[in-house]
C-alpha cells in the first residue's frame, strides 16, 4: 500500500511541484517515470539478494533507504536533483516489495491464513490509491506540499520500526540459500546488469516516445536494443540453469553411485556454478507463464482506467484535487471490502470463477468511460459504479494472481517470484500507458485536423478531448478483453488455488520444479540412466 500511495499522491501534485522547480509540462511526467523506472528495473535483482541474504534484512533496509531519501527529496532545489532522489526512492521500493510479497509466502502455509494475507495484500494497491488522493488532495489545499514527503517520511520509519520488531528471523529450515554455502553466496552479476540495463532502456523508451513523438529516430531504435539486450539476458539464464542443473547431476549421481544410497541434493560451495537471477525452466508451466500476460494486460487496463479518469475529471471536467479525491474514495471502501470478501472465497470458489468476475468488472469499468454518456451526467449514474467494479476487478484478480504465484515457485525462489509479477505487472502499466496514450492523442489530432505532434493537450468540456479519452477508455476495454481471453484458455482446468491439499512438504516447496529435484524424487535409478 505505501508503495501505491507514495506514487499517487505524487501523481496528484504534479502541476504544484513543476511551478515550484520551474519544470514545463512536457517534462513533468519525469517527476514520476524516474521513480517507475528504477523501481520497475530493480525488481529483479533485489528479489534474488533478498532470496540469498534474507527477505527480512532486505526489506528493513530498503524501508530505512526510502524514509532517507523521502525525507531528503522535498529540500532539493532543482529539477535534476529532485528527479534523482525519486528514482532513488524507487530503488529503496524495489527492495521492499518482492520481499514483502516473499515473506508472506514463506511465513503462511497454504491456507485460510495465507488467503487472508495474500488478499489484505492485494488491497493495499487500491487503498494505497485512495490514502494517496486523499493526502495529496488535501495537503496541496490547506498546506504546504512539502509536507507530503515528510508524511511518506514517517510512514516509512514506522514501516522500518515495525519490520525489525515485528518480523520474525527465518528458522533454520528457512535460512536464505547462500547461508550454509561455504563461502559468501552467488551472485549473477552479469544477467543483473542485462535485465537492468534492458529494462531501463525500454522503459525509457515507451516514457519518452508520448514526448518526443514516436517517429523520432532513436526511439524505436532504443526499443529494438532494449529487447535485444532483454533476449540476452534469457539466454544467459537458460545457460546458468543447465551448468546448475549438470553440475548437480554429476555431484548428486557420484555420491549415489559410490554409497548406494538416494542421491542426495547439492551443497553448492565456493566452486560450484553460479545460480541463474530467474530459472527460465519455471515458464514450461504454461499456467505460470499465463499469470505473467494477465499480469500484463489487466493491469495495463486497470492503471489505465485509474488515469484517464484523473485526466477526465481534472483536465476534461476542470475538477479541483480535492473534488477529485473524493471521487475515488469509493475505490478505497470497495476495495476494502472485497478484500474481506474474497479471502473468504479463495478456498471455497473455483478460481477460474473468480478471475472472470474480475475481468468482466474491470471491463465494464471501461466500457462506461468508452460509450457516448453525455460528460455532464451526475457522477452517481456512471461514475461510482465504475469505481466500484474497478476496484472490484483488481481486488479478485490480484490475490488469485499472487497466490498461484506463491504457489508455483519453491520456497527460495519466493521473493523473486514476487519481484517478477511485479515487474511484469510495472511494464504492463508503462506499455499500457504508451499505447493508450499514443491512441487518445491520435484520435484528438485526427478530430482537431492537426498533425500528432500539434494535437496539444486536454482542454475542458471540448469534444474532440473527449473523443481522445473514449479512444483511450476502448483501448483499455481491448486490454481486458484480452486478458480475460488467457484467463478462459490457461486455468479452465485450474480448481482451487486457495484450498490446501495434503501433499508431501517438497511439493509444499513449490508446483514448478527444476529437472534435478524431480531426478531426486525418482530415486538412484533415475541418476544412473
Amino acid at each position: 500500500m505505501s508503495q501505491t500511495l507514495s506514487l499517487q499522491s505524487v501523481v496528484i501534485i504534479l502541476p504544484t511541484i513543476g511551478r515550484h522547480l520551474s519544470v514545463p509540462d512536457s517534462r513533468q511526467q519525469w517527476i514520476v517515470s524516474s521513480y517507475s523506472l528504477t523501481f520497475g528495473c530493480f525488481l529483479l535483482f533485489w528479489g534474488r539478494i533478498a532470496d540469498l541474504y534474507g527477505k527480512r534484512l532486505i526489506f528493513i533496509l530498503g524501508s530505512i533507504w526510502v524514509t532517507a531519501v523521502t525525507a531528503a527529496n522535498p529540500f532539493v532545489p532543482n529539477e535534476i536533483g529532485f528527479n534523482v532522489f525519486r528514482a532513488l526512492h524507487g530503488l529503496g521500493a524495489a527492495a521492499n516489495v518482492p520481499t514483502a510479497i516473499g515473506i508472506l509466502g514463506v511465513t503462511f502455509p497454504p491456507g485460510k491464513a495465507k488467503n487472508y494475507a495474500f488478499s489484505t495484500y492485494g488491497a493495499g494497491a487500491p487503498l494505497g490509491s485512495v490514502f494517496g488522493n486523499m493526502l495529496a488532495g488535501l495537503m496541496a489545499q490547506y498546506t504546504d506540499w512539502k509536507w507530503i514527503f515528510g508524511v511518506l517520511a514517517i510512514m516509512g520509519g514506522v514501516i522500518s520500526v515495525c519490520g525489525i520488531l515485528f518480523i520474525p528471523p527465518p528458522p533454520p529450515s528457512q535460512s536464505p540459500s547462500g547461508a550454509n554455502k561455504k563461502g559468501p553466496p552467488k551472485i549473477d552479476w552479469i544477467g543483473a546488469t542485462l535485465i537492468t540495463v534492458g529494462l531501463l532502456a525500454l522503459m525509457f523508451a515507451l516514457t519518452e516516445g508520448n514526448v518526443v513523438g514516436w517517429d523520432t529516430p532513436w526511439i524505436p531504435v532504443l526499443i529494438v536494443v532494449s529487447i535485444l539486450i532483454i533476449a540476452a539476458f534469457a539466454v544467459w539464464q537458460w545457460y546458468l540453469e543447465r551448468r546448475l542443473n549438470a553440475a548437480s547431476h554429476i555431484t548428486t549421481g557420484a555420491g549415489a553411485l559410490e554409497s548406494g544410497d538416494a542421491p542426495r541434493t547439492l551443497q553448492p560451495t565456493s566452486s560450484s556454478p553460479t545460480p541463474p537471477l530467474i530459472k527460465v525452466s519455471i515458464f514450461r508451466n504454461l499456467q505460470f507463464s499465463a499469470v505473467m500476460v494477465i499480469m500484463l494486460l489487466f493491469f495495463a487496463a486497470f492503471n489505465n482506467y485509474l488515469i484517464f479518469t484523473t485526466y477526465f475529471f481534472q483536465e476534461f471536467q476542470g475538477l479541483s484535487p480535492l473534488q477529485t479525491m473524493l471521487r475515488f474514495i469509493p475505490t478505497g471502501v470497495g476495495g476494502a471490502t472485497v478484500a474481506i470478501i474474497v479471502s473468504q472465497l479463495l478456498d471455497r470458489v473455483p478460481t477460474l470463477f473468480i478471475l472472470i468476475t474480475g475481468h468482466v468488472a474491470l471491463c465494464v469499468a471501461c466500457l462506461l468511460y468508452a460509450v457516448p454518456i453525455a460528460p455532464s451526467t451526475s457522477y452517481f449514474a456512471y461514475g461510482l459504479p465504475a469505481m466500484i467494479l474497478a476496484v472490484i476487478g483488481s481486488d479478485t484478480t490480484w490475490p488469485c494472481l499472487t497466490l498461484f504465484t506463491s504457489h508455483a515457485l519453491p520456497r527460495e525462489d519466493q521473493a523473486v517470484g514476487g519481484a517478477l509479477i511485479n515487474s511484469v505487472g510495472q511494464f504492463g502499466r508503462s506499455i499500457g500507458l504508451a499505447i493508450s496514450t499514443a491512441v487518445q492523442t491520435a484520435v484528438m489530432a485526427n478530430a482537431r485536423g492537426l498533425p500528432v505532434k500539434d494535437a496539444g493537450g486536454i482542454v475542458a468540456w471540448d469534444p474532440e478531448s473527449l473523443k481522445g479519452l473514449r479512444a483511450a477508455s476502448w483501448m483499455n476495454l481491448a486490454f481486458g478483453i484480452v486478458s480475460m481471453g488467457v484467463v478462459l484458455v490457461a486455468f479452465r482446468t485450474l480448481d482451487i488455488v486457495g484450498k490446501v491439499e495434503p501433499v508431501s512438504n517438497k511439493a509444499m516447496g513449490g508446483v514448478v520444479r527444476n529437472e534435478r529435484e524431480k531426478r531426486e524424487e525418482a530415486g538412484p535409478e533415475s541418476v544412473r540412466a
